[in-house]
């Protein structure tokens, strides 16, 4: 089975997924497009190859594409707060339904999409935390798993960027956009929930943009004890770099160089940078969405889901206000239901 796939929104990261399924993976295509743009959805559209007689189509709005027959699962790459309207129309119309991050830009929309899911009766959508795809991340997961190092008992994360985007990046989104990554990662890694944030604002970079606190320092306590340190550097200039290290009981795991190769030369030494996200989480893109394919044919839904997508928003909560106050912010975070249970 070829699930047939309607993407909504194509900008930059809606086109590099039409991109993975058409091109790279396999068990997908895409047979129709939605944007706010619609001359660059028609344009996206027309560069589509044929699905039998049929070729990719535009929609006027996603409800249009959501109600298409040709639409076996709905892929969501818009703007955040769309999102919410937009899952939870694929909800209604029994389609499952992969959501790029944030699921929804606040914690009460979060928990609408989850009770139409609930009320719907099984797991149709997925949220796109690329880094559980990892292999990086991943091997570092089997190895806490494995128990082979003692119990963890601290993280220390970093995520920097070359610079920010020049729409208006704010302050508060270097949290939102950025640290959510983290914030999702490590409840993965160890198993359990985020109960507090605190955030430190060190001296501000000379790089920043006015009006721009950056680097951040965010601190996350996990449920269990281990405390997280997150390095939020978003114009350090030199290149995307994320890094991650837990400290446990008797040894450490760390995720390794991304470098290919190490270049000597002239009394050096020195690797490559990744340039941005797509470069640094190309082939954790590639494995996400074909996971994703799989279950919609088969069926099923596996990756993260509607809770972990509220779960992040609840944490982005606390860490907002912790950056408002200074203070330590308690995280309230609510049961998880039996619905979304491990």
């Amino acid at each position: 089975m070829s699930v047939r796939v309607g993407v909504i929104g194509v900008g930059m990261i809606g086109q590099d997924h039409i991109r993975r399924i058409t091109q790279v993976l396999t068990g997908g295509c895409v047979t129709a497009v939605n944007d706010v743009d619609a001359a660059r959805a028609g344009q996206v559209a027309a560069g589509l190859p044929s699905v039998g007689q049929h070729r990719a189509v535009t929609h006027a709005t996603a409800q249009d594409l959501i109600a298409d027959g040709n639409v076996d699962a709905v892929l969501v790459a818009s703007w955040g707060p769309a999102h919410e309207e937009q899952v939870v129309a694929a909800i209604a119309a029994g389609k499952p339904v992969f959501c790029e991050k944030p699921l929804a830009p606040s914690s009460a929309a979060c928990q609408r999409i989850m009770d139409a899911e609930m009320a719907a009766g099984r797991r149709l959508v997925q949220v796109g935390f690329m880094r559980r795809y990892d292999a990086g991340y991943r091997a570092m997961k089997a190895a806490l798993d494995d128990g082979g190092l003692g119990a963890p008992l601290l993280m220390h994360c970093a995520h920097r960027n070359p610079s920010v985007p020049d729409y208006g990046f704010t302050t508060e989104m270097i949290i939102s956009d950025s640290a959510v990554h983290e914030m999702d990662v490590v409840r993965w890694l160890f198993g359990e929930e985020i109960v507090a944030a605190s955030v430190l604002t060190p001296r501000r970079s000379g790089q920043a943009p006015e009006g721009l606190q950056d680097p951040l320092i965010l601190l996350l306590e996990m449920a269990g004890g281990v405390l997280v340190d997150d390095e939020l550097f978003l114009n350090a200039g030199y290149g995307y770099d994320v890094r991650g290290e837990v400290v446990c009981e008797t040894g450490t795991v760390a995720l390794a160089d991304v470098s290919e190769v190490i270049v000597r030369s002239g009394n050096r030494h020195g690797g490559r940078v990744p340039v941005d996200w797509r470069d640094r989480f190309i082939r954790a893109y590639d494995a996400e969405l074909q996971e994703w394919l799989n279950a919609v044919a088969a069926g099923t839904s596996t990756g993260p889901a509607s809770w972990d997508g509220f779960a992040a928003a609840v944490v982005t909560d606390a860490a907002l206000e912790a950056l408002r106050t200074g203070q330590r912010t308690a995280v309230s975070m609510p049961e998880r239901p039996e619905f979304y249970a491990k």
